[in-house]
């Protein structure tokens, strides 16, 4: 299967990754919105968000609505 390449400005980990391969990264996509890919699998798959939808997840985040695991 081939995985379409995604225009992203760069990507990105978390600092609490440290230099742990086992988290996401994302990217601010060209068109408008984000991707999220497994560090793990930098040419494998991603989701893309729109800019909407990731400014609400990222608001949901900062306002606890997501419990901690």
């Amino acid at each position: 299967m081939t995985v379409p390449e995604i225009s992203a400005r760069g990507w990105y980990k978390s600092s609490y990754s440290a230099q742990a391969n086992d988290c996401v990264e994302t990217g601010q996509v060209v068109t408008s919105g984000m991707a999220v890919r497994d560090s793990k699998d930098p040419h494998g798959p991603a989701l893309v968000f729109p800019a909407d939808a990731w400014s609400a997840f990222v608001a949901g985040v900062k306002a606890g609505e997501f419990p901690a695991l």
